[in-house]
Protein backbone atom coordinates (compact mmCIF):
# COMPACT_ATOMS: atom_id res chain seq x y z
CA UNK A 1 0.00 0.00 0.00
CA UNK A 2 2.84 2.32 1.41
CA UNK A 3 4.65 1.30 -1.77
CA UNK A 4 1.75 2.27 -4.69
CA UNK A 5 1.52 5.83 -2.59
CA UNK A 6 5.23 6.51 -2.90
CA UNK A 7 4.98 5.48 -6.71
CA UNK A 8 1.99 7.49 -7.98
CA UNK A 9 3.63 10.43 -5.92
CA UNK A 10 6.88 9.96 -8.09
CA UNK A 11 4.92 9.84 -10.93
CA UNK A 12 2.82 13.12 -10.53
CA UNK A 13 5.77 14.46 -9.28
CA UNK A 14 7.73 13.61 -12.80
CA UNK A 15 4.65 14.69 -14.93
CA UNK A 16 4.29 17.58 -13.13
CA UNK A 17 8.49 18.69 -13.59
CA UNK A 18 8.19 17.86 -17.84
CA UNK A 19 4.89 19.52 -18.24
CA UNK A 20 6.37 22.91 -16.20
CA UNK A 21 9.69 22.81 -18.29
CA UNK A 22 8.02 22.07 -21.34
CA UNK A 23 5.53 25.77 -20.73
CA UNK A 24 9.05 27.28 -19.64
CA UNK A 25 10.26 26.17 -23.52
CA UNK A 26 7.36 27.14 -25.20
CA UNK A 27 7.20 30.24 -23.32
CA UNK A 28 10.98 31.50 -24.22
CA UNK A 29 10.62 29.57 -27.70
CA UNK A 30 7.08 31.82 -28.62
CA UNK A 31 8.15 35.20 -26.32
CA UNK A 32 10.71 36.63 -29.30
CA UNK A 33 7.98 35.40 -31.88
CA UNK A 34 4.84 37.54 -30.57
CA UNK A 35 7.53 40.40 -29.64
CA UNK A 36 8.09 40.49 -33.60
CA UNK A 37 4.87 40.19 -34.47
CA UNK A 38 3.34 42.44 -32.66
CA UNK A 39 6.62 45.15 -33.74
CA UNK A 40 5.53 44.23 -37.24
CA UNK A 41 1.93 45.17 -36.59
CA UNK A 42 2.72 48.27 -35.70
CA UNK A 43 5.19 49.30 -38.42
CA UNK A 44 2.30 48.80 -40.28
CA UNK A 45 -0.43 50.71 -38.87
CA UNK A 46 2.35 53.55 -39.26
CA UNK A 47 2.88 52.70 -42.96
CA UNK A 48 -1.15 53.32 -43.19
CA UNK A 49 -1.24 56.73 -41.50
CA UNK A 50 2.22 57.75 -42.64
CA UNK A 51 2.30 56.11 -46.45
CA UNK A 52 5.38 58.06 -47.70
CA UNK A 53 7.35 57.52 -44.56
CA UNK A 54 11.09 56.08 -45.21
CA UNK A 55 10.33 52.80 -44.04
CA UNK A 56 13.89 51.40 -43.30
CA UNK A 57 14.64 55.02 -40.81
CA UNK A 58 11.45 54.68 -39.13
CA UNK A 59 11.45 50.95 -37.97
CA UNK A 60 14.93 51.45 -36.30
CA UNK A 61 12.89 54.43 -34.30
CA UNK A 62 9.93 52.15 -33.95
CA UNK A 63 11.89 50.15 -31.19
CA UNK A 64 11.23 52.86 -28.71
CA UNK A 65 7.83 53.55 -29.59
CA UNK A 66 6.29 52.15 -26.17
CA UNK A 67 7.72 54.87 -24.52
CA UNK A 68 8.15 57.95 -26.85
CA UNK A 69 6.24 59.38 -30.40
CA UNK A 70 8.31 57.74 -33.31
CA UNK A 71 9.89 60.75 -35.76
CA UNK A 72 8.34 59.56 -39.12
CA UNK A 73 10.34 60.69 -42.15
CA UNK A 74 10.75 60.36 -45.55
CA UNK A 75 13.19 59.25 -47.71
CA UNK A 76 14.45 62.79 -47.70
CA UNK A 77 14.69 62.75 -44.11
CA UNK A 78 11.83 65.44 -44.15
CA UNK A 79 9.72 65.14 -40.80
CA UNK A 80 6.18 64.17 -41.86
CA UNK A 81 4.67 63.84 -38.18
CA UNK A 82 4.78 61.64 -35.02
CA UNK A 83 3.57 58.17 -34.84
CA UNK A 84 2.57 57.41 -30.86
CA UNK A 85 0.96 54.33 -28.97
CA UNK A 86 -1.75 55.69 -26.71
CA UNK A 87 -4.28 53.12 -24.21
CA UNK A 88 -6.92 53.85 -21.84
CA UNK A 89 -9.81 51.73 -20.74
CA UNK A 90 -12.93 51.23 -22.72
CA UNK A 91 -16.73 50.20 -22.20
CA UNK A 92 -15.34 46.73 -22.13
CA UNK A 93 -11.72 46.73 -21.40
CA UNK A 94 -8.65 48.11 -22.79
CA UNK A 95 -8.53 50.05 -26.14
CA UNK A 96 -4.95 50.41 -27.24
CA UNK A 97 -4.35 52.64 -30.46
CA UNK A 98 -1.28 54.01 -32.48
CA UNK A 99 -1.86 57.30 -33.78
CA UNK A 100 -0.06 59.85 -35.92
CA UNK A 101 -0.07 63.72 -35.79
CA UNK A 102 1.58 66.39 -37.85
CA UNK A 103 5.19 67.45 -37.07
CA UNK A 104 3.62 70.87 -36.00
CA UNK A 105 1.14 68.67 -33.70
CA UNK A 106 -2.04 70.72 -34.57
CA UNK A 107 -3.14 67.88 -36.72
CA UNK A 108 -4.04 64.27 -36.41
CA UNK A 109 -3.41 62.35 -38.98
CA UNK A 110 -5.55 59.41 -38.27
CA UNK A 111 -5.11 56.42 -35.58
CA UNK A 112 -5.54 52.60 -36.21
CA UNK A 113 -6.97 50.16 -33.35
CA UNK A 114 -4.57 47.83 -32.16
CA UNK A 115 -6.28 46.39 -29.91
CA UNK A 116 -10.07 46.47 -28.44
CA UNK A 117 -12.87 44.46 -26.77
CA UNK A 118 -15.78 46.68 -27.48
CA UNK A 119 -19.07 45.37 -27.70
CA UNK A 120 -19.64 43.64 -31.32
CA UNK A 121 -21.87 45.97 -33.47
CA UNK A 122 -21.91 48.65 -30.98
CA UNK A 123 -18.52 49.71 -29.47
CA UNK A 124 -16.63 47.67 -31.96
CA UNK A 125 -17.31 50.21 -35.00
CA UNK A 126 -14.45 52.32 -33.44
CA UNK A 127 -12.50 50.14 -35.60
CA UNK A 128 -14.94 51.27 -38.96
CA UNK A 129 -13.39 53.20 -41.19
CA UNK A 130 -16.32 55.56 -40.92
CA UNK A 131 -15.56 56.37 -37.74
CA UNK A 132 -11.89 56.43 -37.88
CA UNK A 133 -11.73 58.81 -40.70
CA UNK A 134 -13.48 61.14 -38.99
CA UNK A 135 -10.21 61.41 -37.17
CA UNK A 136 -8.09 62.08 -40.33
CA UNK A 137 -6.76 65.80 -40.52
CA UNK A 138 -8.72 66.73 -37.40
CA UNK A 139 -7.53 69.89 -35.36
CA UNK A 140 -5.91 69.15 -32.28
CA UNK A 141 -5.11 72.77 -31.49
CA UNK A 142 -7.97 72.55 -29.00
CA UNK A 143 -8.85 69.38 -27.15
CA UNK A 144 -10.76 67.08 -29.32
CA UNK A 145 -14.77 66.67 -28.21
CA UNK A 146 -17.35 64.46 -29.75
CA UNK A 147 -21.02 65.44 -30.18
CA UNK A 148 -24.37 63.36 -30.09
CA UNK A 149 -27.16 63.21 -32.68
CA UNK A 150 -25.92 66.07 -34.74
CA UNK A 151 -23.05 66.96 -37.18
CA UNK A 152 -19.49 68.28 -36.01
CA UNK A 153 -19.71 72.04 -36.13
CA UNK A 154 -16.11 72.29 -35.16
CA UNK A 155 -12.94 71.68 -36.59
CA UNK A 156 -11.94 69.47 -33.12
CA UNK A 157 -15.36 67.83 -33.12
CA UNK A 158 -16.33 63.94 -34.22
CA UNK A 159 -19.79 62.57 -34.24
CA UNK A 160 -19.90 59.61 -31.31
CA UNK A 161 -21.50 56.24 -32.73
CA UNK A 162 -24.93 56.43 -32.19
CA UNK A 163 -25.14 53.71 -29.24
CA UNK A 164 -21.93 53.85 -28.03
CA UNK A 165 -21.77 56.46 -26.45
CA UNK A 166 -18.65 55.40 -23.71
CA UNK A 167 -16.32 54.10 -26.43
CA UNK A 168 -16.36 57.40 -28.69
CA UNK A 169 -15.57 59.14 -25.36
CA UNK A 170 -12.99 56.31 -24.02
CA UNK A 171 -11.14 57.05 -27.67
CA UNK A 172 -11.41 60.78 -27.31
CA UNK A 173 -10.13 60.74 -23.55
CA UNK A 174 -7.14 58.26 -24.72
CA UNK A 175 -6.33 60.51 -27.84
CA UNK A 176 -6.15 63.77 -25.54
CA UNK A 177 -4.56 62.73 -22.84
CA UNK A 178 -1.79 61.13 -25.09
CA UNK A 179 -1.63 64.29 -27.08
CA UNK A 180 -0.82 66.58 -24.03
CA UNK A 181 1.70 64.49 -22.98
CA UNK A 182 3.15 64.40 -26.50
CA UNK A 183 3.37 68.25 -26.34
CA UNK A 184 4.90 68.49 -22.70
CA UNK A 185 8.05 65.67 -24.01
CA UNK A 186 8.25 67.12 -27.20
CA UNK A 187 8.16 70.49 -26.18
CA UNK A 188 4.94 72.26 -27.49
Amino acid sequence: MKSNFVKMVTALVVVGVLSGMSLVMVHIYTQQKISDNKDKEIAKAVWALFPDMDKVVVMKRLKDIYKNPAEITDKNMKLLGYAFLAEGNGYQGKIKLLAGIAPDITELKGFVVLESQETPGLGAEIADEKFKNQFNGLSVSHPIEYVKNQKPQKPYQVEAITGATISTRAVVNILNKRIKEIREVLGD
